[in-house]
């Protein structure tokens, strides 16, 4: 059995990597299958998981489009009720922030609009791979006079605070209880990918033969409560491993308590980091998730002061 401090890390180095090695980082914390990232594995990877239409993954990288067009184009798009895009109209066009599950869907939704052409034609042209089995080069008949240019991150982060919120995405690592993620994925604007007790075998050699579980803050090391979480915990691995030597993971993991360790990414725009840290800082909300997140609400304060009081 091994006991696991709560932990978060914010995604900075995948912020700055490429879209596929974010999508590869993030997609094999479900498996946890990172000792198999490696040069060149990223790739492969993310076009396998496109080609099946793995969805969930690829809402793990967002891309904010800086487009230039007619109004008319924009209320257009805007007819299509794109609920998972962020869009902010401007003189001539506009902002828009989606995730790669956000334009694959929407193209087939609509794929006869054109603004929508246009944005999965950029996208097409510069990550063919994310739109396995969605989208096709075609030479169109009529084009709209439509400009579609990619906002890099560091003219992100320099948006004005209304709109740094809004089209700033941040993802976050946690390493929590279970308790802990049921209410975490209520959030619903967020994206996750969480380890999957379904496919983990915690008896392999790279889990270390035992189950983790987080330590519990309630009570102190030396408490007869705290022991007795212990026993229970100790019980209840040995009942996980042995029910593992004739059943499959995803029938063992029935007995697993809502301590057991687990990775959680949640990614969002800052304005939803705004709402979770309004609802999950105060004294009446879960002192697990507290204990989480006053310490990252600190952290986005000293790096977006405008926006995190």
């Amino acid at each position: 059995m091994i006991i696991v401090e709560p932990s978060y890390e914010i995604q900075d180095e995948l912020d700055r990597s490429s879209l596929v090695v974010r999508l590869e980082a993030c997609g094999r914390i479900c498996y946890k299958s990172e000792d198999k990232i490696g040069a060149g594995s990223a790739l492969p990877f993310v076009t396998k998981v496109a080609e099946h239409g793995h969805n969930s993954v690829m809402e793990m990288a967002a891309l904010t489009l800086r487009l230039s067009c007619s109004p008319q184009l924009v209320t257009e798009f805007l007819a299509c009720q794109p609920k998972y895009f962020i869009v902010d109209p401007r003189p001539d066009g506009a902002l828009i922030t989606g995730s790669i599950r956000s334009f694959r869907e929407i193209y087939t939704a609509f794929p006869d609009n054109a603004l929508i052409q246009a944005m999965l034609d950029f996208l097409g042209a510069c990550h063919p791979y994310l739109l396995q089995g969605v989208w096709e080069p075609v030479v169109r008949a009529k084009k709209e006079v439509i400009a579609v240019a990619k906002l890099p991150l560091a003219q992100i982060e320099a948006l004005p605070p209304e709109l740094l919120s809004r089209h700033r995405f941040v993802g976050v690592k946690f390493v929590t209880n279970r308790a802990v993620t049921h209410e975490i994925v209520r959030h619903r604007p967020c994206s996750f990918l969480q380890e999957s007790q379904r496919y983990c075998r915690y008896s392999q050699d790279k889990f270390g033969n035992q189950v983790s579980f987080i330590k519990p803050m309630f009570f102190a090391p030396d408490s007869a409560e705290y022991r007795l979480w212990l026993q229970a915990m100790e019980q209840t691995e040995a009942l996980y491993l042995k029910l593992l030597e004739t059943a499959t993971p995803q029938a063992a993991r029935t007995v697993l308590p809502n301590s057991c360790k687990t990775e959680i990414i949640v990614y969002c725009n800052l304005a939803e980091w705004q709402h979770i840290f309004r609802l999950r800082t105060t004294p009446a909300a879960e002192p697990s998730m507290r204990e989480i997140m006053i310490p990252l609400a600190m952290e986005m304060k000293k790096r977006y002061p405008p926006l995190f009081s």
